[in-house]
């Protein structure tokens, strides 16, 4: 009787997390099967939109550039960048990272950066803009 008290006891213990997002199931989630990504335009003084030099975007919580693979999709709005998409989803934390935007304007060498906040997580569907710019406006 003891050995199975033991046994339920240690079952019960192991089974408890400190973490809640460990002990929610990612099963119960229904996602689409959309594509989600977020965008960042960059634009000359007159707002139109203008491919810059030396565009990154960086996680600022794990320092990593990040590289979509919508960007491999040519653009069809002038100066619009892909910042992040669903390729990064896990790689994201639910409360939100920041990711801080560069780019610089070949025509007057100015650089702009600009900070956007996403989420993202392990039972997330897709990322999700939280706050920051849709547009980058050189002077």
């Amino acid at each position: 009787m003891n050995k199975v008290i033991i046994f339920l006891a240690v079952v019960l213990f192991a089974s408890c997390s400190k973490d809640p997002v460990r002990t929610r199931k990612c099963a119960d989630v229904i996602c689409t099967e959309n594509f989600a990504s977020v965008t960042i335009k960059f634009a000359d003084k007159h707002g139109e939109g203008i491919a810059v030099n030396k565009y990154s975007a960086v996680n600022q919580r794990t320092g990593d550039t990040i590289r979509t693979a919508s960007a491999a999709i040519s653009n069809t709005i002038a100066g619009v960048y892909f910042v992040v998409d669903d390729g990064w989803t896990k790689k994201l934390s639910e409360a939100g990272d920041d990711i801080k935007i560069s780019g610089t304007n070949p025509g007057t060498g100015q650089t702009k950066t600009a900070v956007v906040k996403v989420k993202g997580g392990k039972c997330a569907c897709h990322v999700e803009k939280i706050s920051g710019p849709d547009q980058i406006q050189f002077d």
